[in-house]
């Protein structure tokens, strides 16, 4: 009888790109997994949702693709968007519909800075910057509230309503799950990202659940900050930072200029976690689908391990997330990096290097 644990993986590869890093992530995960000092095993199972499925079917994943999800220990998602799908049906039929159905309410997107790649960030040279933002990934500027109406009064006349929904108990958990990472690092502060001067009702609650969580933690020190200024302290001041909480707009444009000040998104990592494990979570790179140049095999898959390291984490498995986390730096300092990133690598090659390292 097989005493290792098998984990049950759901791979949706979806668009461009996608499929490319996804298949060089589970070639490394299954590496990992036969060679762990406590080996474990991935039972994948590969979901052809999509843009490509959209033109045939009309919708992104089938009515019933929840259900066909849960009850995997982890979904692996490529990128998501193809020219030929406007970004919105594509955005909100996929990903946004998983996260959301599952209640995947807490996003993980580390800032991690890299040997080898090169930052256009010059404090980047001298100081050590890690940091990690924490997104709140249900509601906030995506709840998906509002409409379009007034239509019929012609050309010119419709009028267009997006509301933003901030729930106490909504920003409570996340923030909460922000003071609790703050613990497990080495520099505990949690900066809260707000705009309550100009969005005076659901910014406003923010801060005051903010401030209310912050009491229950006096060993970790607090700040709250514009977002407009915490774009301009990502650049000026990015060794301030430790872990940054922000509502799900806010911090889904600063996480990636994050990424940027790393090098590329390439190499930006990310995950979707359903807390409480009432559902399956789901582990992402940050890149999109990259129609421009997928299917020439120069991906960048980086952004793809990093998230694998997040998932074997969320399985329990820190070791082996600690082995990959260490290869990932070992590549990038050896200068095997794809072309986003100032190399010529392709994904193949990068991948083959990775396992090596491991």
């Amino acid at each position: 009888m097989n005493a290792h644990p098998t984990f049950r993986i759901a791979a949706i590869p979806a668009d461009g790109v996608g499929a490319e890093v996804v298949e060089a992530t589970r070639t490394v995960l299954n590496e990992i997994a036969r060679n762990a000092a406590e080996p474990f095993e991935l039972s994948w199972e590969e979901f052809p949702w999509g843009s490509h499925y959209y033109e045939q079917h009309g919708r992104m994943m089938p009515e019933d693709g929840l259900d066909q999800l849960n009850g995997f220990d982890a979904i692996f998602f490529g990128a998501v968007g193809w020219p030929s799908v406007p970004d919105h049906v594509s955005l909100w039929g996929l990903r946004l519909a998983v996260c959301q159905g599952f209640d995947q309410w807490a996003n993980i997107r580390p800032v991690r800075f890299l040997p080898g790649v090169r930052s256009p960030l010059r404090r980047a040279d001298t100081a050590d910057l890690d940091w990690v933002v924490i997104r709140e990934n249900s509601e906030g500027e995506y709840a998906g509230l509002g409409g379009r109406n007034l239509g019929a009064r012609g050309a010119g006349h419709e009028v267009a309503v997006q509301s933003a929904l901030f729930t106490e108990t909504g920003c409570e958990r996340i923030i909460r799950f922000a003071f609790d990472m703050a613990r497990e690092r080495d520099h505990r502060k949690v900066t809260g990202v707000t705009k309550s001067n100009a969005q005076q009702y659901g910014m406003v609650l923010w801060d005051e659940v903010f401030q209310r969580v912050a009491a229950d933690y006096p060993d970790v020190e607090t700040e709250l900050v514009l977002v407009d200024a915490m774009a301009a302290r990502f650049v000026l001041h990015p060794e301030s930072l430790s872990v940054v909480v922000a509502s799900n707009l806010h911090a889904d444009i600063l996480s990636d200029l994050g990424s940027a000040l790393v090098g590329s998104l390439g190499v930006a990592a990310s995950a979707n976690i359903n807390v409480e494990r009432r559902f399956p979570s789901m582990f992402e790179p940050v890149h999109g689908s990259a129609p421009d140049i997928a299917g020439q095999g120069i991906a960048n898959p980086i952004g793809a391990f990093g998230s694998a390291a997040l998932l074997l984490d969320h399985l329990g498995l820190p070791a082996a997330a600690d082995s990959l986390r260490r290869a990932i730096t070992a590549v990038t300092a050896a200068g095997v990096l794809t072309p986003d990133v100032g190399g010529q690598a392709s994904t193949k090659e990068v991948t083959s290097a990775l396992i090596e390292h491991l």
